[in-house]
């Protein structure tokens, strides 16, 4: 009996081998949608490399903690990167080649991390040193990290001076950097082994370089020079006028970067000097429709009254209140009062007033109907 059921067991129809195999076909299939499915978006951060490399198993030089590594990557590890396995040249060695082997496919970030770990082992080989250096610049130089060229490249020269490629890459990222006595320094080097054209053109543009900038550096401090005499100019008439400004004690306090108007897009509209009168930026204020104009340049020879008559009538004065005949004009004082002044005055007459302080570098006053409810009102509000 026990035969009859292993043979039983045993035998399987056709049909039921292939009801198996399909069976089997869909728990694969099951199992692999059940997988988690990653992409790899982040590749190596910038910020992290060094530490993405140590990960890689052609880099790490120690096994992860609470990781278990294959045994293949864990030998490759110890056998190349290993300081108890290499000699100091043998680990810078095989960075350069790592690095190497990077730059020949350019990937001239990851080459960059090789040649630094190399140049980490601190080798007593000045060969070795030079070329990790020199080789770390070109990966600078594809990169257009120029600077980092130029001293990866002066540091190669400094463990091998007659190192031509390296001096010669350090004379073009000295160009880029627009630091042309180096790259004259280092052409002129190059020439004394060799006449060059390349070389002959690259101390020609440096030479050629450094004229154009002295020669706007100097127009530079020409306008900086000439700027400054002019803010002197101002300031030294705006304290001749005797206008009173706002956070200054005295004369020495007064500075034009203090004049500078505050109202948005008005930065470019500050006070200035033309042909000895002063041109002031003007705020109107108009608190019964909260509405204002603002005077880019008014000079202080023109009457307020002058600048209003060409601002009347308003559009949104639609019961023609306001014009020349029928407003009173205010300041708010130093004394946090608002005093009425006569807007047939000049503009510089206004600002000697007494009480009148200048705030924001910009002249402000309030225009209201004459005998108005809206002008009792603004009055009120002092008391």
């Amino acid at each position: 009996m026990g035969d009859n059921v292993e043979n039983k067991s045993m035998s399987m129809t056709e049909e039921e081998r292939v009801a198996l195999c399909q069976k089997l076909d869909r728990e694969l299939d099951d199992f692999i949608d059940g997988l988690e499915k990653k992409r790899y978006t982040e590749g190596w951060p910038e910020d992290r490399w060094e530490e993405e490399m140590d990960k890689h198993p052609f880099f790490m030089k120690t096994v992860p903690k609470g990781d278990e590594m294959s045994p293949l990557a864990e030998g490759l590890a110890k056998l190349k990167y290993d300081p108890e396995e290499n000699t100091p040249l043998e680990l810078a060695s095989n960075y350069k080649e790592d690095g190497n082997f990077n730059f020949k496919h350019k990937n001239y970030r990851l080459a960059i991390l090789g040649y630094t770990e190399g140049i980490k082992v601190r080798s007593d080989n000045a060969e070795i040193n030079a070329s990790l250096y020199n080789n770390r610049a070109a990966s600078h130089w594809h990169l257009k990290n120029y600077r980092s060229a130029l001293f990866d490249s002066e540091r190669a020269l400094a463990f091998d001076p007659k190192h031509s490629k390296a001096r010669l890459r350090a004379a073009k990222a000295a160009l880029e950097v627009a630091m042309y006595d180096k790259c004259v320094e280092h052409c002129s080097k190059l020439l004394e082994k060799e006449e060059n054209i390349e070389i002959i053109d690259l101390l020609n543009a440096a030479k050629k370089n450094k004229l154009l900038k002295e020669r706007d550096t100097r127009k530079k401090e020409r306008r900086e020079k000439k700027k400054e005499e002019t803010k002197s100019v101002i300031v030294k008439t705006i304290i001749e006028r005797g206008i009173k400004i706002s956070n200054c004690e005295d004369e020495d306090d007064i500075d034009l970067s203090k004049l500078e108007p505050c109202l948005p897009g008005a930065q470019d509209s500050i006070v200035h000097l033309e042909k000895g009168v002063l041109k002031w930026p003007v705020l109107l204020l108009y608190p019964e429709y909260q509405m204002t104009d603002f005077i880019k340049a008014c000079p202080e020879t023109v009457s307020l009254l002058n600048q209003l008559e060409q601002l009347f009538p308003a559009p949104w004065d639609e019961e023609n209140k306001y014009n020349s005949g029928t407003i009173n004009v205010y300041f708010e004082g130093w004394d946090k009062m608002p005093h009425v002044v006569d807007p047939s005055r000049n503009l510089g007459d206004l600002l000697t007033t007494k009480y009148f302080e200048l705030k924001a570098g910009t002249p402000a006053f309030f225009v209201l109907p004459r005998g108005s409810k809206v002008e009792r009102q603004f009055l009120e509000t002092y008391i």
